[in-house]
């Protein structure tokens, strides 16, 4: 049994109104996220599956792995994904000091800026709002802070796929999103290793099952206020 659910409450969206939970929109929109990448094993089977279904999606990666694969992260951005900063270890903000997991986003942001040419690079200079997700989702209310003012929305999710648990079967995945995602829903996945098996059997049916219904997939964008 989930002890959280698949659709975000609303109660706890408003004890966070300054993070980003849904988008919104009148519009027929969807906001896939990916989280924990790149990943060699995953990462480019997600793209040939979104350029398939001309679908564009948001990525946040995890520096260390930026720095192990950079040739993935730089296709993440050659083909127009929005791509947001998952900390550069992967670090449970609740276990860290404030001071070192602010030290490490900054030192996964310091990455992306190395190894893209392109959308990361450009988003810094120009003093654009940067994505962040916490990993876990979890983080200290002062870390929030420090990073949102260092020019990072924090973007969190509406609905949690599940993917990366072995317990949830293919067809719970899929129920996950396709019994909870609306208008404007950020839709949390992985590109990882652990949630491969869920993520390959789920994705070309959720991009199937909602392109046939008017649905548009589409990347975050960096001036969200």
């Amino acid at each position: 049994m989930q002890l959280i659910p698949a659709k975000t409450p609303g109660f706890v969206k408003s004890l966070f109104p300054n993070f980003i939970w849904t988008i919104d929109s009148s519009k027929q929109d969807l906001y896939l996220t990916f989280d924990d990448g790149p990943t060699p094993e995953i990462t480019p089977w997600v793209l040939d599956t979104l350029k398939q279904h001309n679908a564009k999606a948001t990525f946040f990666c995890i520096g260390a792995n930026i720095e192990k694969h950079p040739d993935i992260f730089e296709s993440i951005t050659a083909e127009s994904h929005a791509i947001g900063n998952h900390t550069y270890n992967h670090l449970k903000g609740w276990k860290h000091k404030t001071k070192d997991y602010i030290l490490d986003a900054l030192k996964c942001e310091a990455v992306m800026s190395k190894q893209s040419s392109s959308t990361a690079l450009s988003v810094i200079e120009e003093g654009k709002s940067k994505l962040f997700r916490p990993p876990y989702g979890k983080f200290k209310t002062k870390q929030a802070k420090q990073l949102q003012k260092l020019g990072y929305k924090i973007v969190m999710w509406d609905v949690l796929s599940f993917d990366w648990d072995v317990k949830v079967s293919e067809q719970e995945c899929l129920n996950n999103i396709i019994n909870s995602a609306k208008n404007g829903s950020i839709i949390v996945m992985h590109d990882s290793v652990k949630a491969s098996r869920n993520l390959k059997a789920v994705l070309p049916k959720v991009l199937e099952y909602y392109s046939e219904r008017g649905f548009e997939f589409k990347a975050l964008d960096y001036t969200y206020s």
